[in-house]
């Protein structure tokens, strides 16, 4: 129960927003840290014949993948891992969710989350429990990502003008753990030890949980919804299950190639980048993990340009331009950014400011065009009465882009990092061109409310 005698509100919003967003923020420095060493770790050190021979399963587990997705370099196996591994990532919210919402509550949830997460980072410590390490990630963060967001949003009554600006907050705290933990994680895995790396990440990880646990006064009380307190809804109309169709082929086509060629960008190229990019900045060799610093702060940049470039075009023509348009021209940008990377993968050493070039063309393209408006499509076209089955369904395709992009990444060696980029672009022209040559029948599937956006 909260604290009567304690303060209710903290610069203007309720404590418990506080509580969630730190929260947040070091379960993201975890992850990030995390995303930003796997790669490297398993090419580098966890697959030579030395160290792979001590971990627990790992030879099961690569003749169970080998046996559907045939014979694997270690490279090709690492990435097939890392998407398998983040795949997962996105899919478990959707046991998550039910768990918070009908089983255990949200808070007990997100409780257990931390505890697994944390045990997984420190577990990834330790070699032999490298694949016990993933698999405690992925379950932790299944009962912790949606949860955390919803309790969040009941912090808020419905007509609370405030809940916008804590959305903001949030998000804007969850990207500094992201922006943080190439800094501290990255370094110290590529620099010092990876074992020490990864047990930072779990030092994150319990600074998460001690906090969510010291802060749960603060939060709301779970309302569980139980099988007979369920609302009966109408079933869905002709129109509206034609709409449910077209955001299924949105996201389950053009938005997942989207997603399969952008996480490359965050397994395969770290691996090029170790060996192929010129880091010497001043006489200082700057860690690859610490490009993540770069993606974030292009990322945010992006999405502040495209609210900018909204605001302009509402007050130039008098409306802006529409989700779909908006998406099409992002995905336009995600193909200039794979032939950029292309061009500047020479027989040469590519310099760092051109690797960098990529990320923020990469980052400002989906920022600006591609995630805000996905997001927008989903909540805004979707029939409310299955409103959260799609936005976790929007999860969902991501998911299935990580595990498309482990599977990509084989041909990585055959065709060799030019060719690798050009396949990347090529996969990215075929969403590019699902979404120009198919823009009117696009539009008119969603329905009159995107329509309106694009008259």
């Amino acid at each position: 129960m909260p604290d009567a005698a304690a303060p209710k509100e903290l610069f203007g919003h309720p404590r418990g927003l506080t509580v969630l967003a730190t929260t947040e923020l070091w379960e993201r420095f975890s992850f990030y840290g995390m995303q930003a060493l796997l790669m490297l770790y398993m090419t580098k050190y966890l697959l030579l014949p030395q160290h792979a021979a001590k971990v627990l399963g790992l030879a099961g587990f690569r003749h169970g993948i080998e046996r559907v997705a045939g014979p694997l370099s270690d490279l090709a196996f690492a990435a097939q891992t890392y998407g398998l591994y983040s795949g997962f990532i996105y899919l478990t919210p959707l046991v998550g969710a039910w768990l918070g919402d009908r089983v255990l509550g949200r808070t007990r949830t997100v409780t257990i989350g931390c505890v697994l997460m944390a045990a997984g980072h420190l577990a990834m410590a330790f070699e032999p429990l490298f694949l016990l390490a993933l698999t405690l990630l992925v379950l932790g963060s299944g009962c912790l990502l949606g949860n955390m967001m919803a309790q969040v949003g009941v912090l808020y009554a419905p007509e609370d003008e405030r809940r916008t600006r804590a959305f903001g907050i949030y998000l804007i705290t969850l990207n500094i753990g992201a922006l943080i933990a190439p800094l501290i994680i990255g370094t110290l895995g590529e620099e010092v030890s990876w074992h020490l790396g990864f047990g930072a990440a779990g030092v994150g990880m319990l600074i998460a949980l001690a906090t969510y646990v010291a802060g749960r006064r603060y939060l709301p009380p779970d309302t569980l919804v139980r099988g007979q307190a369920r609302v009966k809804r109408a079933p869905l109309t002709r129109a509206e299950w034609k709409r449910v169709g077209v955001i299924l082929l949105l996201l389950f086509f053009p938005y997942m190639l989207y997603s399969t060629v952008t996480n490359q960008s965050y397994s395969v190229m770290y691996v090029w980048a170790d060996t192929h990019v010129d880091r010497n900045v001043l006489g200082f060799e700057v860690p690859v993990t610490w490009i993540g610093i770069i993606d974030g702060l292009a990322t945010i940049g992006g999405v502040w340009l495209g609210n900018r470039l909204s605001v302009w075009l509402s007050r130039r023509r008098g409306r802006d331009l529409g989700d779909v348009t908006k998406f099409s021209i992002g995905m336009v940008g995600i193909v200039a950014s794979w032939l950029f990377a292309a061009a500047i993968s020479g027989p040469l050493v590519t310099p760092v400011i051109a690797w960098i070039a990529f990320y923020i063309i990469q980052d400002f393209s989906y920022g600006a065009f591609m995630e805000p408006q996905a997001g927008s499509i989903v909540s805004r076209d979707s029939p409310q009465s299955v409103n959260s089955i799609m936005m976790a369904l929007l999860k969902s395709a991501a998911a299935v882009g990580y595990f498309l992009a482990g599977w990509m990444a084989r041909f990585y060696e055959p065709l060799g990092p030019r060719g690798f980029w050009l396949l990347n672009a090529a996969v990215a022209a075929v969403a590019a061109i699902a979404m120009i040559a198919g823009h009117k029948a696009w539009v008119r599937g969603l329905g009159r409310a995107e329509a309106a956006m694009e008259t």
